[in-house]
């Protein structure tokens, strides 16, 4: 696996796998690296000649700037599981200058207002500072598909706007989100809970898990209730929020309509350590 440290050496590197006109691969990264991360890179390789990784803690989607400063880095640990994975070919691992060569700061987006809805109404500018990394590491790596876990959905949902209004020519693609055996979605920030409040943080699955059972014959409104009252009983749990929405437009609903896909979105915070996570309903 060829670890490539500045933009220059990537781009000597993607020059020569394409002049062999080779299929690129990519899920970028910024660190802190397990098995969720794994599962795009093993989708990655069935589909492409070559699979590239890359690290980089992005500095303008953090609203706060102790979470920033919170977020685990541990780079030769990362480059090790990249390594022995077997999965990877190549890691790029941009400097700050690499990306934002005159300042560090986010270009402005317009995603249809999918930038407005959930996540983004409590972290103003975050998705302007994921598009903005995303958009610039798309053009240096020059990828021929992109791989993003569903854990996130609606970044995922806000890259495939971005390619689309920007015009790249890059299938963006999901990857199930990967969970743990007691189904918690796995997250870098999981490293910061006590196993305890692992197997504790459970309950956002199991109430997932019953929300999809519920959307089948109980009203939104209701199914709202119900979770509210579970989180109401939890010692050292926060609910942030919950709520079902429309898959393509990311609005809010306490309606349905047949026609249309829907999607449980739960934000819960667990010791603070704020955990995302989400499920198609059938």
């Amino acid at each position: 696996m060829e670890v490539l440290k500045n933009k220059k050496t990537l781009q000597d590197f993607i020059e020569r796998q394409k002049e062999m006109g080779k299929k690129i691969g990519f899920a970028p990264t910024m660190g802190a690296l397990h098995n969720g991360h794994l599962s795009l890179y093993e989708t990655a390789r069935k589909e492409n000649d070559l699979v590239i990784s890359s690290i980089f803690v992005n500095p303008t989607q953090f609203n706060n700037a102790e979470d920033l400063e919170k977020y685990p880095r541990d780079t030769d640990r990362d480059i090790t599981i990249l390594k022995t994975s077997g999965l990877v070919d190549a890691v790029y691992l941009p400097q700050v200058e690499d990306i934002y060569p005159e300042k560090t700061e986010s270009q402005s987006y317009d995603y249809d207002g999918l930038e407005n809805e959930m996540e983004g109404k409590s972290r103003p500018g975050h998705f302007d500072g994921v598009g903005t990394v995303v958009e610039e590491l798309f053009r240096q790596v020059k990828p021929d598909n992109a791989y993003f876990g569903e854990k996130d959905y609606q970044q995922l949902a806000i890259i495939k706007k971005m390619v689309e209004k920007k015009q790249l020519p890059i299938k963006v693609k999901g990857v199930s989100i990967y969970r743990a055996e007691n189904g918690l979605a796995l997250s870098s920030r999981n490293q910061r809970l006590s196993e305890t409040r692992k197997e504790d943080a459970k309950i956002i699955f199991e109430t997932l898990t019953k929300v999809n059972e519920w959307f089948k014959n109980t009203s939104i409104v209701n199914i709202k209730k119900n979770v509210n009252e579970i989180f109401d009983n939890q010692n050292n749990m926060e609910l942030e929020y919950f709520l079902i929405a429309d898959e393509n437009t990311l609005k809010e609903t306490d309606q349905r309509e047949e026609k249309n896909p829907y999607r449980a979105f739960i934000v819960v915070n667990v010791d603070g350590v704020r955990l995302i996570d989400n499920m198609h309903l059938n």
